[in-house]
């Protein structure tokens, strides 16, 4: 069985690692900082048949067969909600200083936090508690299958061309334009754009 261990990582983040990665381990991000100021409260703390949204999201990801999974929390009483309700599951935690900024600031943590070695890391969001391990594992197959840059998850009619919405999978090689994303309330969409030909 996988047993995670912490150790740490750039920055003083501790991250959750498998005694036994991959040759070429992939990451799981959960990105949990946001603000949930549409909802007048924090979003990721809503209960969804009694148990928090963020932990929803997180049991999915855990299932999806990555190596490392790191979740990126806000500072104060929201983060520490979101440890305590993820207490039992192998994350590590990276703090967003500044939610304030937008989700870009979010992927910037992440992948500032990543540790060296890891192949690719896979986004997901806090507040799509309806994602089963199942879509994130598919995502991850079809990454070690085809090496692509980028694995993006697409919804719709099957009859129609599909939406694409996260999770979405970078290989490391799109790290350091991550780490540089201007502040926007949004994913980095100029680097989907610019990559878009060669996802899969």
């Amino acid at each position: 069985p996988i047993v995670p261990q912490m150790r740490e990582a750039r920055g003083g983040y501790t991250l959750a690692v498998s005694q036994h990665p991959s040759p070429s381990p992939v990451a799981g991000v959960l990105l949990a900082a946001g603000r949930g100021t549409r909802m007048g409260q924090p979003k990721q703390l809503a209960l969804l048949r009694g148990v928090p949204l963020v932990r929803h999201a997180a049991l999915a990801l855990a299932g999806g067969g990555f190596d490392v999974l790191l979740a990126v929390i806000p500072p104060g009483a929201v983060g520490e909600g979101v440890q305590a309700a993820l207490a039992d599951l192998p994350f590590g935690f990276a703090v967003n200083p500044d939610p304030a900024r937008g989700l870009a600031g979010s992927f910037r943590v992440a992948a500032a936090a990543l540790p060296a070695g890891v192949a690719a890391a896979h986004f997901a969001l806090a507040d799509m508690p309806r994602l089963t391990p199942g879509v994130h594992a598919r995502l991850l197959a079809a990454f070690r299958e085809t090496g692509a840059p980028l694995v993006l998850a697409e919804y719709g009619d099957p009859d129609t061309a599909g939406v694409r919405a996260p999770p979405h999978l970078f290989r490391a090689d799109l790290f350091p334009a991550l780490r540089v994303l201007p502040d926007a309330d949004h994913g980095p969409r100029l680097l989907l754009q610019q990559h878009a030909r060669e996802a899969v």
